[in-house]
């Protein structure tokens, strides 16, 4: 079997899989994407070998997966509809393909495995006790990949906070807090006052997956990382960093309305998801990174305002940078 570091990368057009895949090529890996409908979304990263397939059909998975190092398993169902049905059929696939070909996967992990026994501060073998039904799809998510590992199947789980950045319009920050496409004139906060929170920058996490790969001969077969990312010992500092980053220091902060996401949640799937992860915003929750540090040296840390800066400017609530808008405006 003929292997050219070549990884495939399935859900490249989400925020983690978008990001991974531009660090694994900047580390010198072949990118190869699966879609739907890839005509449509090969622009997003134009260097990519885009295959037709969807993750949902073993046969597309393991047919894309042929020959790949690594499997980057970043694919979650549209709009987090039908998680119970779709997730874990898609992470079997993933195994399947991956046991075929000899190749790694990579699973962007979460903390929606852990419940209050947890808490506040992660490390990686912290119990896995959810409290919720996503909590307890993404568990036995990984006791597949787990079992996987102990059956000849390499898997790297790195686990982090909630993502933000330039490419992540699903996520807390642009969904819940701000308003994409549009000037910030206000900031909406889901946390509790004085309840800490962590958030990942992705091109951070990202990076720090491209490192953990190109050291997999030091990696167990089975082997787990938590990223720090940004740590706030009271959330609330990450929706006044924000209106200082995007220029309005003034404006208002304004409290998440969960009473009425609660009403609404029988009739919007969405916010049904997103309801079930409020406990997440009531009590610290605070990932250890020491494992990480100690095999890497150092996590890979954009300074905070930067990276907001960044993610205001992705999500088009801040202009594009000069250098930025002169190359949009030559392509």
């Amino acid at each position: 079997m003929t292997h050219t570091r070549t990884a495939l990368i399935l859900g490249a057009t989400g925020g983690a899989g978008f990001e991974i895949a531009r660090a694994l090529r900047a580390h010198g890996w072949q990118i190869r994407a699966m879609h739907r409908r890839p005509d449509d979304v090969s622009s997003l990263i134009p260097d990519a070998d885009w295959i037709q397939g969807d993750a949902m059909k073993a046969e597309d998975v393991m047919m894309a997966a042929t020959n790949a190092d690594l499997i980057v398993h970043a694919v979650n169902p549209p709009g987090y509809r039908n998680w119970g049905k779709l997730v874990l059929p898609m992470i079997d696939n993933t195994i399947a393909a991956a046991r075929a070909n000899n190749a790694r996967i990579v699973l962007p992990g979460t903390v929606y495995n852990y419940g209050p026994d947890a808490f506040p501060l992660l490390r990686e073998m912290s119990p896995q006790n959810p409290k919720t039904r996503k909590g307890a799809i993404r568990v036995e998510m990984e006791a597949r990949l787990r079992r996987a590992g102990e059956t000849g199947v390499n898997v790297l789980v790195v686990r982090a906070g909630d993502f933000f950045g330039p490419n992540t319009g699903n996520s807390w920050l642009a969904q819940g807090m701000i308003k994409p496409g549009q000037p910030v004139r206000s900031i909406t906060q889901p946390g509790k006052p004085g309840v800490g929170h962590a958030w990942a920058y992705l091109p951070d996490f990202a990076e720090t997956v491209a490192r953990l790969v190109d050291r997999g001969g030091e990696l167990a077969a089975f082997e787990a990382f938590h990223f720090n990312g940004h740590w706030f010992e009271d959330g609330r500092e990450m929706a006044e960093r924000l209106r200082i980053v995007a220029g309005v220091p003034d404006a208002p902060i304004k409290r998440f309305p969960w009473p009425v996401l609660h009403l609404l949640k029988p009739f919007v799937s969405l916010l049904r998801e997103m309801a079930e992860m409020q406990y997440l915003w009531t009590v610290p929750v605070r990932l250890d990174n020491s494992k990480l540090v100690s095999r890497l040296g150092s996590e890979p840390h954009t300074p905070l305002d930067e990276a907001l800066r960044e993610t205001l400017r992705g999500l088009k609530c801040l202009p594009a940078a000069p250098s930025q808008a002169v190359s949009l405006a030559a392509g």
